[in-house]
């Protein structure tokens, strides 16, 4: 089988790292990378003994599959002319910035038969993937993703910036719909809101209190669920996971026991791309398809839009 060749669009911060992640995957071959600074361009060009292009356009005819790292405004754009020229595309969340323009590049990637893969990586931690096979049904889900100001990622609020990553867990792992969205939220460092706190509530009872900030003094990634058959903390950068059961001991009396659960070591941007790049090679639907990006998109233009009423409401910026 010939390699797959593969392209890069944005290779800032996270762009880099995909091509880290590539140029460790033996059935790909880097073909080009693409973005708006000269600077970076020649340098991972000259790294990755690659073509190198200011315009992107000039990937098309060169690769089979790309990953787009991008700001999310020119996400649409990218991902559209990709799809329409047969390239298959893993996008960075969140999908787009509207439904309209995630709904297009579903239909787009439909008709051509392309692999659209969307970038929740969390999805590929180990922690998280553990937790999959040992989940039961929460009645209480708590998250806290508080990271400092890092001055990346704002050209999008704080819901779409990191809170995505917890809503799109909680949408997998509640199967019921949702009933209600209470959120607050405020803008300190940026023009878009920066902390933000939601409660979703669902049709089945359970309830989900989601706190996301980027101007925290420390970082915490965690993830809690309560259900009547356990507990489950998942510790997202440390990919941990904690889950304890109930036991009954020879007495007859119920306890809280720990339970063995399997965590792999696995590095989960490396994990997600060797998935993409098993998707474009058997033709077989990624896990975190458009279809899931967008429905977790959905809900948190949702959210911000609740945020946004509250705001007014309260006379707030």
């Amino acid at each position: 089988m010939k390699p797959l060749k593969i392209g890069v669009v944005g290779i800032g911060h996270l762009g880099n790292y995909h091509l880290q992640k590539y140029a460790m995957i033996d059935e790909c071959v880097m073909a080009g990378v693409s973005d708006l600074l000269e600077d970076r361009v020649k340098k991972a060009a000259e790294l990755y003994h690659c073509e190198g292009f200011i315009d992107y356009r000039h990937l098309i005819g060169k690769v089979d599959a790309v990953s787009i790292a991008t700001p999310t405004v020119t996400h649409h754009s990218i991902a559209r002319d990709f799809l329409a020229a047969g390239v298959d595309v893993l996008l960075e969340k969140p999908m787009t910035l509207t439904l309209e323009e995630a709904d297009d590049l579903l239909a787009l990637a439909a008709e051509g038969e392309r692999i659209l893969q969307i970038g929740l990586i969390e999805r590929f931690n180990p922690a998280v993937m553990a937790l999959q096979e040992v989940m039961g049904r929460p009645v209480f889900i708590e998250a806290h993703r508080l990271h400092p100001f890092y001055g990346r990622g704002t050209d999008v609020d704080v819901i779409l910036d990191l809170m995505i990553h917890d809503l799109d867990l909680i949408l997998a792992c509640v199967e019921s719909p949702l009933k209600a969205i209470d959120a607050v939220g405020v803008s300190v460092l940026s023009d878009k809101v920066d902390i933000a706190n939601v409660r979703l509530s669902f049709e089945s009872g359970c309830v989900a209190n989601i706190t996301a900030s980027r101007v925290t003094g420390k970082k915490m990634q965690k993830i809690r669920f309560f259900g009547i058959e356990g507990y489950h903390s998942v510790d997202y950068a440390g990919r941990e996971l904690v889950s304890l059961k109930k036991e009954t001991n020879d007495g007859g009396e119920t306890l809280i026991g720990s339970r063995d659960v399997e965590v792999g070591s696995h590095d989960p941007l490396e994990e997600e791309i060797r998935h993409f790049v098993r998707s474009v090679i058997s033709r077989t639907p990624p896990r975190v398809s458009g279809t899931e990006g967008r429905k977790v998109l959905d809900l948190a233009l949702r959210v911000a839009e609740t945020i946004d009423r509250e705001r007014k409401a309260a006379g707030l910026p």
